[in-house]
């Protein structure tokens, strides 16, 4: 169901861009972006990974440089049945975590060195099963390449903002309307795309990441050490908009903002810490 529901992320960005460049430059316009749409999917799909963490800031570490985090890990990757995935640190004090990766055997976990100061031991277990979760339901070229997507359709838009404006006065006119059209339509795309990342996926990590670190309480605890940080903080500064759904807390979750609550990807956090702390007793663990 992923792998359809990426195809058809991709086929829609293709076509966003095919009408934008037929709105633009007409059938000349048309054909320059399939070409650049076809090139950005393949880019998307075999290294919008490596974006996404150079975006972040994240810094790939070795066993050696971190070795309580990197053995963690390991120990939870070996639970999951999965292969062990590179780790990654954002150096902010804000506390958070995703994933990123084309497939298991091509993933990535990052958290902040806030969270790693923020958190006990079994509360990051708790975080990191959750991202791993994501790997296990492939979940991760989902979620990258929707933040490829946002990121290119917010470049398109900023493009044509600057130079869709023409000479003539009355093909500048036109051009500006065309302009307008661009500006408006491809925030917009960006947010339904963001959108396509189901909640409930949210939900099912938590779930078998609770399974996975062994008590979902772990897990609970985090998300509401965390949330408070997102609530009262101020946004990562790492963090960008078309990025936002990947973390395991919206790091924009504080603006108070209501465009961000409607467009938010994630589920409400309290309704998520009581499923934990209902499948914790289900489980028998304290």
């Amino acid at each position: 169901m992923n792998n359809l529901k990426t195809l058809f992320l991709m086929v829609l960005m293709a076509a966003l861009m095919i009408f934008i460049g037929g709105l633009v430059g007409g059938r000349s316009g048309m054909m320059i972006m399939l070409v650049i749409s076809l090139a950005m999917n393949a880019y998307t799909y075999w290294c919008s990974d490596s974006l996404v963490l150079r975006s972040t800031g994240a810094q790939e570490v070795t066993r050696e440089e971190a070795p309580q985090l990197y053995a963690l890990v390991e120990r939870l990757a070996e639970r999951a049945g999965l292969p062990m995935p590179r780790v990654c640190i954002i150096d902010t004090d804000v506390p958070n975590a995703f994933a990123t990766g084309r497939d298991p055997s091509h993933a990535a976990v990052a958290v902040t060195t806030g969270i790693m100061r923020v958190l006990d031991y079994n509360e990051l277990s708790g975080v990191l099963a959750h991202e791993l979760s994501h790997v296990k339901n492939r979940d991760i070229l989902t979620s990258t390449v929707v933040a490829m997507m946002a990121t290119v359709i917010s470049y398109v838009a900023q493009f044509f903002a600057f130079f869709g404006g023409g000479s003539d006065e009355e093909e500048g006119s036109g051009n500006i309307l065309v302009s307008l059209a661009v500006i408006l339509l491809a925030p917009l795309a960006a947010l339904l795309i963001q959108m396509a990342i189901s909640r409930s996926r949210e939900y099912e990590a938590d779930k078998d990441g609770g399974e996975i670190c062994g008590n979902p309480n772990y897990l609970a605890d985090a998300l509401q050490k965390i949330d408070y940080y997102a609530t009262h903080a101020a946004p990562m500064p790492e963090a960008q908009p078309a990025t936002a759904h990947m973390y395991i807390i919206n790091p924009f979750e504080g603006t108070g903002k209501a465009i961000t609550k409607l467009f938010s990807t994630h589920p409400d956090t309290a309704d998520r810490i009581e499923r934990l702390h209902e499948q914790a007793r289900e489980m028998r663990v304290r």
